[in-house]
């Protein structure tokens, strides 16, 4: 089995403020959200010019990525497709059928393992091939990432930038006093967390970029935001703005924020951390420093690039030199494990 192309998948968003409705009904399609609901998270984008930053992200990686898989040595060319907004995954498809594509290696902007992040997208990508029916090429996930050393190096670096940028320094493992970290997260409803190993993954993660970058004596904490649906429902926590208050409550001065369960910057992360938790902690007299996400930081995009290799080298039948991981749980399978990454209630997961 040979690949003749890589496909970043995303998540999608809109690109002005005619697109915002549009694009919230395609993200809630079929749970029966009213556009009353949808129109106050519209409101958020309204503070963006209705733009999010997302699909911006795309193009620029999708440039460094093609950079670096060819310095690489690496010669396959680089499409890309979103979920729920332009270009749509099918058109994408469609588009390298055309092109003579049959086998690619599909990236997608999830590290970590859940309904949403992993299987959503793995059913996606299937959906899309059936639209274009017959030729359409096959389409295979690279692994999970939260783990890979180009992950964790790339956060681990936000954060010392940050930091220095901030005029803080780590000293023996900690942060000047009163400080502390939070690491933050897409939050989930408990029944689907109970299906996936989001939050295992989670902590993993954090504890590894904490070390990496130096930060082995300060507590961390890995915190929620962007929860949504009815109070009813019971979701991951605590939401950051909790936090916040306790961390106020019980002596902090400064927080260091690090969205690590994203890999860029996109609307969420920016109204939920950048302007609403800041304004908590500038009303509970707290400083707080918000460390970048990965972006495009050229070690990541590298990763994206190790990925690639390691399954080429596999199919290849060469010894996969390049699977890269660090940590004690190895790294994740090429192919997830049936019964992972459930729909929500689902179960617990399988490894």
């Amino acid at each position: 089995m040979s690949y003749d192309a890589v496909v970043v998948l995303s998540f999608g968003g809109p690109e002005g403020p005619d697109d915002v409705m549009p694009f919230l009904r395609n993200v809630t399609r079929g749970r029966n959200v009213p556009d009353e609901r949808l129109a106050t998270v519209a409101k958020q984008y309204e503070l963006f010019e209705g733009r999010s930053p997302l699909n911006d992200h795309c193009r620029s990686l999708v440039k460094a990525l093609r950079r670096d898989l060819g310095d690489s040595g690496i010669s396959l060319p680089v499409y890309w497709g979103n979920r729920n907004w332009h270009p749509f995954l099918s058109d994408t498809v469609e588009a390298m059928r055309s092109d003579g594509v049959t086998n690619a290696l599909v990236y997608v902007t999830s590290a970590f393992g859940s309904y949403s992040g992993c299987r959503q997208y793995r059913q996606d990508m299937a959906a899309a091939r059936k639209s274009v029916g017959d030729g359409a090429p096959m389409l295979s996930k690279l692994r999970l990432f939260y783990n890979h050393p180009g992950f964790i190096a790339a956060q681990a670096d936000r954060i010392t930038q940050s930091l220095a940028d901030a005029g803080l320094s780590v000293s023996d493992g900690c942060l000047p006093d009163g400080w502390v970290v939070a690491f933050t997260a897409h939050s989930l409803p408990l029944s689907q967390s109970t299906s996936c190993d989001y939050v295992d993954q989670l902590n993993e993660a954090a504890r590894l970029v904490s070390h990496s970058a130096g930060i082995t004596s300060t507590a961390h904490e890995v915190v929620y935001q962007s929860r949504s649906g009815p109070p009813s429902v019971p979701w991951l926590g605590p939401d950051i703005n909790d936090h916040l208050g306790s961390l106020a409550a019980t002596g902090a001065t400064g927080v260091l924020v690090v969205p690590i369960g994203f890999v860029s910057d996109h609307a969420e992360v920016l109204f939920d951390l950048d302007i609403q938790a800041k304004a908590t902690a500038t009303e509970l007299g707290l400083q707080m420093v918000r460390v970048p996400s990965v972006g495009n930081h050229a070690r990541f995009v590298h990763m994206i690039t190790e990925l690639v290799g390691e399954r080429i080298d596999a199919a290849e039948g060469t010894q996969p030199v390049r699977r890269l991981w660090v940590g004690s749980d190895g790294a994740w399978p090429d192919q997830c494990p049936d019964g992972h990454c459930q729909p929500p209630g689902s179960g617990p997961p399988g490894r």
